[in-house]
Order: structure tokens, then C-alpha cells, then sequence
């Protein structure tokens, strides 16, 4: 099939650019509706159009039919013109019509999501409201958000510091939201690691709330219930009870997150256990945080890390006070859309009746006076393959499911001791916020805060001590650390350091 200014003639032509579209055009307007007269010479009866160098030739338009022999007056040319020139106009309009659509007609995306986790309206779409409507919106999140995470207890304690600790049975905990673990109940103890040489003598430490000498029935477990107040103070509810993102120690740089830590790596890790010493630092800016924790490690630094951790920590976004709470968290993307600190979404699965994540740890220690430290140990279950928490004196805390991880599914690559604050630098220097005690660790016991008895768990389920350690402060003027080892603590270390001074401006 060919196109105009090609031989034949073709009914339907194909569309045309807009610049050829004009030349047509053009030609068909000015041309006259004169008859034309039939040639005395014979021809043969043939179809023919000009092309576009011939028409530009042309004076007058060349008869489209001669009939042979005739002495009738060939037909008008305006009957194909018209005709030509109708078909070209509707083109023109249909082409004018389909390019102002594309215009004004806004392209289809997918819904921009708030940091509230709802679908923000389009420009075109958007109503604006008044401060009262936007108050109430949020309001009604709020407590949406609020009635999915507070299950509903049996018992109701109140803790001196203000906390609220609901105990709820056991399978109607937030871990049994997840669509793996629906219908089913919490495991049985597993099999704790054997100990190898180990001279470790936690100290008790128990948490504020227990003081009234009240306690969860058994069935149930404690949960510190979260209030409006804590979902406000966060930068977004869907951001609530999350890390910042990119604040692990190998990816830390710019990012406002400052370590002083122990830790090793290059072997398969399949547990960690130490006794970390309980301080109160201060904390200067309400969107900053100071914490001494165990991190078990797997998977690059990049956007498919993954982690498990335990220790306490200073919060007052969080918490909305300066106590040192014992918490937990998990992630398996690098802290970008999964995992949370402690019961805050579904993943960590509590067995125990008589300790609440996320409540404030009582005693503390002083400076020159009395030390508290806690015992924590991760492992894994080799019946099972579980991530299990031991807190203090042999309570079982809970477990991470393996289903929850990618790389941790099988082991860790690397296990990581130590403290780690935020630097938000809100007056335009560094943080005040204090790490450990907010001491240097040259100040040694009684003043500056350590870790002790450090270990890590082997592939057949036994407690080893550390070998191959490395010691990483970020910014030692602010922040140092150092180790040692001797028979009654084994592998130790001492860190922290107050943030701000003439050393670290």
C-alpha cells in the first residue's frame, strides 16, 4: 500500500507529520474550483496524483481522471478536493484534540503515600482544611494506630514512673498479627548454649515497674502500653518505633551516629553474650539517643542488612522521659521499611511474664558508688533455628522467628559490643548527649561504663570467648574506648565520653 505522492491511490491514508499535514493543506486551499477542460490528445484512462515537486510546479492542479475519447468536460477537481480537504480537516481537529488532552489532562502516577502512611492527594484533587479538620485527621490516626498495637489485657499495672503496663495473653500479643504465626502459640524453651569457662556472675537488675509488687498472671506477658503522647513526639506515626535509617557503625559517616564498639567478624556467628554496666546519660536534644547494646549482624551494609539487638538505651523521643529503658529491635533491609524496637510491630515473640520490653531498669549505677550491670544473650536454636533472648539470670525473654530474616536465617557474619549516640548538631555543634556514663573509659570502674564477659555463640551451640577483636571509636575526642581481659571478667572494655568538649567542639 503506498502514501500520497507514491503511485496509486490510497483511500486511508497514513497520518502525516504536521509539516507535510500543512503542505497538503495549503495546496487544497488555494486551489480553484475551475472545470477543466478535456485534451484533444487521446491518453489512457489512468489515475494520477502530483507529487509534492510536481504540485509545486504546478499553476493549476492537473485533472485527476481524463476519460478517453470524450467530449464531456472532465469532473470538477473540487469533488476530490472537497472531499480530501474534509477528511484532512477532521484529521487536523481529531490530532488538535488528542494534543490538548495531553495537555490538560493530568498523567496517571501512583498515589504519593504521606509519612502518615496514607495516600496524599493530588494538586488537582486537593481540599485544604483548616487547622482543626488537619488536628482531627490526625487525631483519628492516632488513635487507629494506637487501638492495632494495645491489645487488650487482663491486668493493668501502673509503674511509678508513669508507664502503664498492660498483660496480655500471650497469642493475643503483636507477634500474632503476622499472617506466619496466626492461630499458632509461643515455643517451648530451647536448649541454651554450654558454657564454656565461664566466671560470669550477673548481677540482679530488675525494672521500675515490678517496685508496686505486682505482677502479669501466668498466660499472659507484661507490655508497656503506648500512648498518644508517644506517637506525637515522633517524626511521623509510620516512622514510629523505628531506627533513623543509616546509622550502622560501617555506614555512619554524615550520618549524625557516633560509636565506640568491639566487635568481630569474618567467621559464622551464632549467638553473642555479655553484662552490660546500667547508666543514666544525658541525652541534650529530644530527637537524639544514647544506648549500649548487642548487635548480631548479617548481610552487607548496604540495603539488605540484617539485625538483631538488645540492650538499654536513653530515649526521649521514644519514651518521653531520661530512664534507661531495656529494649530490642530487628531489621532486615538496613532499617528502611522493616522491623521495630521492641513490641511496636509483629516480629519478636515475648515468653516471659515478668519483664517488659521497653520499661525503665532499676537499680542504676552512680558515679563512685554501687554498679548495676544486666546480662543479655542472643542465640540461635539449633532445633529450630529461632533467634532466642535471655535477660539476666537465665529469664527467657523471648524469640526472633527465622521466617522475620534473610541472611540471620542461617548465621551472623559479625557481633558488635559496645555504645552508640545520635549527633544531631541542632545548635549548630556538636551534641552534649553523653555515651556509657559520660565518662572517657580511662576513668575506669566505678565511673566509666563497660561490658563484660563477652562471648560469642559457636555452630554446635557452645559460648566461646572473643578472638580476633577490633575496636572502633568514630570520633574518640568525643567518644573512646578500651579493652582488657583478666579471669574474673574475661574479655571487657570500657567506653563512653561526655560528647561536647574542648576536644570535640
Amino acid at each position: 500500500m503506498k502514501g500520497v505522492g507514491e503511485e496509486g491511490f490510497n483511500p486511508n491514508p497514513p497520518q502525516l507529520p504536521w509539516t507535510k499535514l500543512r503542505n497538503v493543506i495549503s495546496h487544497y486551499t488555494t486551489t480553484t474550483r475551475q472545470p477543466v477542460q478535456c485534451n484533444q490528445t487521446q491518453t489512457s484512462d489512468s489515475v494520477f496524483v502530483p507529487n509534492s515537486r510536481q504540485r509545486q510546479q504546478q499553476q493549476q492542479p492537473t485533472p485527476l481522471i481524463k476519460p478517453k475519447h470524450s467530449s464531456k468536460l472532465a469532473p470538477p477537481t473540487y469533488s476530490h478536493t472537497s472531499t480530501s480537504f474534509s477528511f484532512v480537516s477532521m484529521l487536523l481537529v481529531l490530532l488538535l484534540l488528542v494534543a490538548s488532552s495531553s495537555l490538560f489532562t493530568p498523567a496517571l502516577s501512583h498515589p504519593v503515600v504521606s509519612d502518615s502512611g496514607l495516600p496524599r492527594p493530588s494538586p488537582a484533587n486537593r481540599t485544604f482544611r483548616t487547622s482543626s479538620e488537619i488536628n482531627k485527621l490526625r487525631g483519628f490516626q492516632v488513635q487507629s494506630y494506637l487501638k492495632k498495637i494495645n491489645k487488650p489485657a487482663v491486668k493493668t499495672i501502673q509503674s511509678p514512673d508513669g508507664d502503664v503496663i498492660d498483660c496480655v495473653l500471650s497469642h493475643l500479643q503483636p507477634a500474632f498479627d503476622h499472617p506466619e504465626l496466626k492461630g499458632k502459640k509461643p515455643l517451648e524453651e530451647p536448649d541454651r548454649p554450654k558454657s564454656h569457662n565461664s566466671t560470669d556472675q550477673v548481677g540482679e537488675s530488675y525494672q521500675l515497674w515490678t517496685d508496686s509488687g505486682e505482677s502479669c498472671p501466668q498466660g499472659t506477658v507484661p507490655i508497656r502500653r503506648t500512648g498518644e503522647k508517644d506517637i506525637l513526639r515522633a517524626s511521623s506515626i509510620r516512622r514510629f518505633g523505628r531506627k533513623p535509617r543509616r546509622h550502622v557503625r560501617r555506614d555512619s559517616s554524615g550520618s549524625g551516629h557516633e560509636h565506640a564498639v568491639v566487635f568481630v567478624n569474618g567467621d559464622q556467628y551464632y549467638g553473642a553474650k555479655a553484662s552490660i554496666n546500667v547508666w543514666t546519660p544525658r541525652v541534650t536534644d529530644q530527637y537524639e539517643f544514647s544506648l549500649s547494646q548487642i548487635w548480631v549482624i548479617s548481610g552487607s551494609f548496604g540495603h539488605d542488612l540484617n539485625t538483631i539487638e538488645a540492650g538499654w538505651q536513653v530515649s526521649p523521643e521514644l519514651y518521653g522521659d531520661n530512664y534507661p529503658r531495656f529494649f530490642t529491635y530487628w531489621t532486615t533491609d538496613a532499617y528502611q521499611a522493616t522491623g521495630c524496637y521492641n513490641l511496636l510491630c509483629f516480629g519478636f515473640v515475648q515468653t516471659n511474664n515478668k519483664i517488659a520490653i521497653g520499661a525503665a531498669i532499676s537499680p542504676r549505677s552512680s558515679y563512685g558508688s554501687r554498679q548495676f550491670d544486666i546480662g543479655l544473650m542472643v542465640w540461635k536454636d539449633p532445633k529450630h533455628g529461632h533467634w532466642w533472648l535471655e535477660f539476666g539470670n537465665g529469664l527467657l525473654v523471648g524469640y526472633w522467628p527465622a521466617f522475620l530474616f534473610s541472611h540471620l536465617r542461617s548465621h551472623a557474619s559479625m557481633v558488635q559490643f559496645g555504645g552508640e549516640i545520635v549527633n544531631s548538631r541542632s545548635r549548630g555543634y556538636h551534641t552534649s548527649t553523653q555515651m556509657g556514663s559520660g565518662q572517657f573509659a580511662e576513668a575506669g570502674f566505678g565511673k566509666a561504663s563497660y561490658f563484660r564477659n563477652l562471648q560469642v555463640v559457636d555452630w554446635d551451640n557452645n559460648l566461646l570467648p572473643l578472638a580476633n577483636l577490633h575496636l572502633q571509636a568514630d570520633h574518640p575526642n568525643c567518644y573512646d574506648i578500651r579493652q582488657g581481659r583478666n579471669n574474673v571478667w574475661g574479655t571487657y572494655f570500657y567506653y563512653g565520653g561526655p560528647g561536647r568538649n574542648v576536644r570535640c567542639p
